[in-house]
């Protein structure tokens, strides 16, 4: 709850500018419309707080199939919204859905429903880990094709983790590893516009006014942020120097204003998220749970290691927020449920 309304104060700091000339002088519009999801994700948390974890397990297939449909529906034209290019909302009228985000949680469940129950089989990889990697390989491919590396990559890693914490033996993970770069590789010399990111990670100031623009704006908000920060609500980057503020890149305009004390509590806090959720995983009462934990665990972790590296200028800009804290009403929802599900978890843990 900590990082939900830390997050609730930033979006409304970095969106206020924004929100002033975009919606005739309402500089709460975005705060709004968070505080609404916020509301509907705690109410989802406790939901799946208070249903024990294994009743779940029953509507892991439909819940896939209906997510894997909705990814097929949101590249549609007519029917998938497209922001700055990319095709990853279906617009309901009165809200935008991302349906990448309903596929991460599904996943997770998916994964730790299918690992637990083929455990003897694992050492197979034809009869053990293949048929979790063809439904893998179809779900990155169609987030690919929004287009959307980050999440992709995002998912996979996430799969990687539970795949290790299932006991795949260490050649396949080995292999995986090996082929999941290589595969990443590809996705960028492929497409020229992730070439250019991919090369503008490498050296910003070679294009300092295209490919180069977010990360140079992003390392000048943190830079200028010093140790204690210019203080809240005074960054100067949002207004309109920093794209992306509220959502891709909000962890910049925390670093602006709060400085590295205020960067270094984010993290922090992530940091005890992680431990506690591995924590669960590791005393949970049966594989299920256990698998369900460390995945849950690694969706948040991994995005939040991705979105910050971004912003800080350690890996290349990918389109992908900040869990709890970017503006994003299907990411905010999505991600409480999966923590309400870990809260469950934690109620059978061998050590509660």
């Amino acid at each position: 709850m900590s990082l939900l309304v830390f997050g609730l104060v930033m979006v409304f700091s970095s969106s206020s500018v924004t929100s002033y000339y975009r919606y005739e002088g309402d500089v709460f519009f975005f705060f709004k419309k968070q505080l609404l999801w916020a509301c509907l994700g705690t109410i989802t948390l406790l939901v799946m707080q208070n249903v024990d974890y294994w009743r779940w397990r029953r509507f892991t297939m439909p819940a896939l199939f209906l997510a894997i449909v909705l990814l097929l529906l949101v590249l549609l034209p007519g029917v998938g919204k497209t922001v700055n290019g990319a095709q990853r909302w279906i617009n309901l009228g009165f809200m935008s859905f991302q349906p990448s985000e309903t596929i991460k949680l599904c996943m997770v469940l998916f994964s730790a429903h299918y690992l637990a129950a083929a455990r003897q089989q694992l050492h197979s990889f034809t009869r053990g880990t293949l048929p979790l990697l063809g439904v893998l390989g179809l779900v990155c491919g169609l987030i690919l094709l929004q287009p959307d590396l980050g999440t992709a990559v995002a998912l996979a890693g996430t799969v990687y983790i539970m795949l290790y914490a299932a006991g795949v033996p260490y050649k396949q993970l080995v292999g995986l590893a090996l082929s999941g770069l290589a595969a990443v590789a590809l996705a960028i010399v492929l497409e020229p516009y992730r070439m250019r990111r991919f090369l503008a990670f490498l050296d910003p100031e070679a294009d300092p006014m295209g490919s180069g623009y977010h990360i140079i704006q992003s390392l000048y908000a943190i830079g200028s942020g010093g140790f204690f920060g210019k203080g809240l609500g005074q960054s100067l980057q949002k207004y309109f120097y920093l794209p992306e503020q509220h959502t891709d890149f909000i962890f910049a305009i925390i670093g602006e204003e709060l400085g590295f004390l205020g960067g270094a509590l984010v993290i922090f806090l992530f940091m005890i998220l992680v431990w506690r959720g591995l924590r669960v995983a590791i005393t949970a009462p049966d594989a299920y749970a256990s698998l369900l934990a460390a995945g849950l665990t690694s969706m948040v972790g991994l995005q939040a290691v991705v979105n910050i590296g971004v912003v800080t200028g350690s890996l290349p800009v990918t389109g992908i927020t900040l869990p709890f804290i970017s503006f994003g009403g299907t990411s905010l929802v999505f991600s409480m449920a999966g923590i309400g599900l870990l809260l469950n978890i934690s109620r059978y843990t061998l050590d509660h």
